[in-house]
């Protein structure tokens, strides 16, 4: 789809890292006295740069509707009609070739796929990681169902979201164009129950709060983000955090996210004044809390080779099955680096007397 078409931000990162949320959506309106003229053309004359083979494949696919209904390109647009235009932010136009890797299968059938992804995997093809992705994993495991499966089509349509290369947890795709429409209105509509765990530097002042600041590109290092508290920049993002516990130098706590950007969670924490911890891209790989001893330098060093990626673990996922309208849920149990990185913590701050 085009990308005008789409009228959306290119978030991709050279890392792999990408937009929480791969769906944004652009709601038009006709004006009174419309006359009724194709919704393919309507849309050309509205959307700069869309062709009509474009508009065409949208609509087929069910990324247009008219009045919340799926609707045909012939369809003769009217005043007042609401039409809506999803947007699918593209992974790339890299060919996905079907690998055979081991994924987590949490949850499957004829609509949705869900996987526990492990850190270190990346979610798509992208600059510098064409081969080894969850895509090409998912292609190969799809092949295996349909062995006249295009492997071009279904990636493109069935992924919904994404997390970080090296975020661990639930992912959801769609298996066919229908389900993917479906989640994707619940990702935009912020139904969709995501929950994430993370390790951070300091002592989190409050026990519970909300961030509200807009999450966009860095001014100046444009491989990574930042936080616009002024809403100059970026867009808008909410985040809502919990303690579970305080560990001294490091805080353990719980992330619900309303909105999907680009490392958000990552970036409201840093705003916060604690960075993930071991977050090499925005500074929790170095002693931000702490005594200046040597022994100390030592036990935090051992912490970052135990869990020697950001901390952050995507556990639960939440959503309404696409065509039985179930209320699905699932939890994903936190990894062994993040349980044996918190667990030297917990000892340590136990036995210099930091917590009771």
């Amino acid at each position: 789809m085009d990308e005008q078409l789409l009228d959306i931000a290119n978030d991709q990162l050279e890392n792999g890292d990408g937009t929480e949320e791969m769906y944004e959506r652009r709601a038009i309106t006709c004006p009174p006295g419309q006359q009724p003229i194709r919704l393919d053309k309507f849309i050309m004359g509205k959307v700069e740069g869309a062709t009509r083979n474009k508009v065409q494949q949208a609509i087929e696919a069910g990324f247009v509707t008219v009045n919340g209904k799926r609707i045909k390109a012939n369809y003769k647009v009217k005043p007042a009609d609401e039409i809506l235009i999803f947007s699918e932010d593209d992974p790339g136009n890299n060919e996905i070739v079907p690998e055979e890797l081991e994924l987590d299968i949490v949850y499957e059938d004829d609509q949705v796929l869900v996987i526990n992804k492990p850190d270190g995997m990346v979610v798509h093809p992208g600059c510098g990681n064409y081969e080894g992705t969850l895509i090409n994993g998912v292609a190969w495991h799809l092949q295996q169902q349909n062995p006249e499966l295009d492997e071009k089509f279904l990636p493109r349509f069935g992924l919904v979201h994404r997390i970080d290369k090296n975020t661990s947890g639930l992912i959801v795709m769609a298996k066919t164009p229908e389900a993917s429409v479906h989640l994707a209105k619940q990702f935009f509509d912020h139904t969709v129950k995501r929950k994430y765990i993370a390790l951070v530097w300091g002592d989190v002042k409050e026990d519970s709060g909300t961030i509200r600041v807009n999450v966009g590109r860095h001014q100046r290092f444009r491989k990574i983000m930042d936080a616009y508290p002024d809403g100059e920049h970026g867009k808008d993002a909410t985040t809502h955090y919990k303690v579970i516990e305080r560990l001294g130098y490091v805080t353990l706590i719980e992330c619900v996210l309303e909105t999907g950007r680009t490392h958000q969670i990552r970036v409201h924490m840093k705003y916060l004044g604690h960075p993930l911890f071991n977050d090499d891209t925005y500074g929790g790989d170095r002693i931000l809390k702490g005594t200046v001893f040597s022994k100390y330098k030592m036990f935090v060093e051992g912490c970052f080779a135990v869990c020697s990626r950001h901390a952050l673990h995507a556990q639960t996922l939440g959503f309404v099955h696409p065509k039985t309208g179930e209320e699905m849920f699932f939890e994903s149990k936190l990894p062994e680096d993040m349980e044996e990185v918190i667990d030297k913590w917990r000892r340590y701050a136990v036995n210099k007397n930091i917590i009771s």
